[in-house]
Formats: structure tokens, sequence, C-alpha cells
């Protein structure tokens, strides 16, 4: 991935308040694009939007079947965007943040896309409902779930702050946990991209409806990734010290205020602090240059 990594760092690290419990299982990663001639470099985010679009809108058998036709992924991952992205309101470019944050769990945390959420949003709207991106890590033989949240805003104070947390919250309950762990074992993605036999039954096994979701707990991981408006990114022509380390400073005070207010909501709930947390914040320029843009991309290839 060739965005520069800003912080990437344990909570525990970066808080301001030692009264803060639990802070041990979260974690912050700010992550950069950089400028060429005097420019924002626009056109490299949205390559890395296209580069990743399959996994995203796509099964695993349809990117089997289009393997080194290029022009024929997109146009197909094109097929199954909804488009909401031209919506004027609180979720336009969610679909695009979406897409972004696969690029970000595959390049960054090498995860697997067991299922490809947009594919399955345009498909089957009893899917849609849950987490905006769910994967699995397998490191050293073992695995975690990836339960993503993937935002785009034009700021990220307080009170878009405070609808996350909302939306976190309601991700962790048992009845959305046993929904998604469903949707993970019906899928055929989980078949085709877990190559280890020993490790895919035991994926299967924790995910079963007989578990408690207690268990399992300690493998959920919850990345919350933030597309947001940066007025330092917005009048900044150049990379410099000086603008890293006040995008820096401004993502560790919105971290501070995002894990405060997620403690204080719903720190109570059972097994909390058995679940990572990581909150991802990416700064752009302009949400309305960025969306526009990835909208007529879409609509050219929907029209191949």
């Amino acid at each position: 991935m060739d965005f520069e990594v800003l912080i990437n760092d344990s909570f525990v690290n970066i808080s301001d308040d030692e009264s803060l419990h639990p802070v041990e299982n979260k974690r912050v990663l700010s992550l950069l694009n950089d400028f060429e001639d005097g420019q924002w470099r626009y056109r490299k985010f949205q390559n890395f939007i296209w580069d990743n679009i399959a996994e995203t809108a796509l099964s695993f058998e349809e990117r089997k079947c289009l393997v080194d036709q290029s022009h024929s992924i997109l146009t197909a991952a094109a097929q199954n965007l909804r488009l909401t992205d031209k919506e004027k309101d609180i979720g336009k470019g969610s679909e695009l943040a979406e897409i972004v944050l696969y690029g970000v769990m595959k390049h960054h945390y090498k995860a697997l896309p067991v299922v490809p959420k947009i594919f399955y949003k345009q498909n089957s709207q009893d899917n849609a409902k849950g987490a905006d991106g769910v994967h699995i890590v397998i490191e050293n033989g073992d695995f975690s779930l990836w339960f993503g949240e993937a935002k785009f805003y034009t700021s990220i104070e307080d009170a878009r702050l405070s609808s996350i947390v909302d939306s976190v919250g309601n991700s962790l309950k048992t009845d959305k946990l046993k929904k998604e762990n469903s949707i993970i074992t019906n899928v055929s993605d989980l078949d085709g991209l877990v190559e280890d036999e020993g490790i895919k039954k035991e994926i299967k096994s924790a995910l079963s409806n007989k578990e408690s979701i207690d268990y399992l707990k300690p493998r959920i991981h919850i990345p919350i990734f933030i597309l947001h408006e940066c007025e330092f990114t917005a009048q900044c022509n150049r990379m410099s010290d000086d603008y890293r380390n006040s995008v820096i400073e401004y993502h560790r005070a919105r971290a501070n205020s995002y894990f405060k207010k997620q403690i204080k909501v719903i720190g109570n709930l059972f097994g909390y602090g058995d679940v990572k947390f990581h909150i991802i914040l990416f700064p752009v320029p302009s949400k309305d240059e960025i969306v526009n843009k990835f909208v007529k991309n879409v609509e050219h290839y929907k029209g191949q």
C-alpha cells in the first residue's frame, strides 16, 4: 500500500486520560496520501479504489472466472455498485469508503475478504444488513474475524463520532454477530479463500450458531475506517513535516474523543474488553470531488 502511515500505535500510548479503561484493546492507524505538482494526488487515490473494487463487488467465483481480464473485472464490478454515493445525504460516499476499507484490510492487515459485502448487498437484501466489511486474518496458525465500519464524512467532530459509536455498539449485539457468522459460513468465498483445511474447519466450527458468542469475542476485531475532509489537507500543496505533524495531532485528538465516547456508551457490554478495536483515519481535501469522480467512473463502466 503506497499511502504513508503516520500513526500505527496502541491507544495505550495515545490516550490523554489515565482513568480510561480498558485501553489495551484499542489501536490507532492514521494514513496519508501525498501531493504532486502542488495538488493532492486524486488520481492515485482513485486508482487505489479501482485496484481493489473487484474484491468488494464480486464474489470469489466471479473473480476467478475473470482472471487476466482486467477490463471485464471493472465492468462486472461496476454493475454491482448501487451508486448510493449519488445521494445527497449523510450516506453519500459510503460505498466508496467500503471499497477503500477493503483495500486497507488487504494491504495493511493481510486480510482475506470472505464476504464481499457490496456483492451481497446488491444481490440479497437480507444479507445487506450488518458490517460494511467482513474479513478473516490468518496468522501463525490461528484466525481472527474483522467486522468493519466504513464512513466518509465532511467532518469528524464529536456529533459524527457519536453516531459511529452507536453503529459499533449495534454491530456487537449477539444477534447481529450470529447473523454475520451465518453469512460467512453460508457463502462459498470462505471455501475458496482459505486453503488450509484444518483452519477452515476450525473457523466453521467457531462460527457455528451452536457455539456461544462469548468464546468468539477474543477473536473479533472492529476496524472503524473514517475517510474525512481535512482543513490541513485542503490548504496544503506539498508534503512537509509541518503538515504531517498537524494531521498527527488532529488524529490523536479525534482518536481520544472517539474512544472516550465508545467506552462511556458501550464499555459495559459483556466481553467488551475481549474485542479489539482499530480506528483508522484518512484525511482528504474534498469529499465532493472524490465522490463525484468515483460516480463518474462507475457510470462509465456501467455503460460498457
